[in-house]
């Protein structure tokens, strides 16, 4: 398990940010919230998609999975198991 701790924003400086060593920079989620705003017309990645706003808040890498579909058009199976086992988790802590 990687040691987590809280770093500023590297965009806008202000807000802290859980990250881990394995993290490059640290992007809250009010920063990349523009990035997030999308149309997705597959119906499977609209579903898979369509997860509460605090997901995405506390959780970077489901972040980064929206932006890269939105930016490219497609996902690989592997990003899309590792989102499924992210957002699985997130879920199992929450109850």
């Amino acid at each position: 398990m990687a040691i987590q701790y809280k770093q500023k924003c590297c965009v806008c400086k202000k807000n802290f940010v859980t990250i881990t060593s394995h993290q490059r920079y640290a992007v809250c989620y009010d920063c990349q919230k523009k990035e997030l705003k999308g149309n997705i017309k597959d119906p499977k990645m609209k579903k898979l998609f369509n997860l509460p706003e605090e997901y995405y808040k506390e959780n970077s890498f489901l972040r980064s999975i929206k932006i890269n579909y939105l930016k490219f058009g497609k996902l690989t199976d592997k990003q899309i198991a590792a989102f499924k086992k992210v957002v699985k988790g997130i879920r199992g802590k929450s109850k």
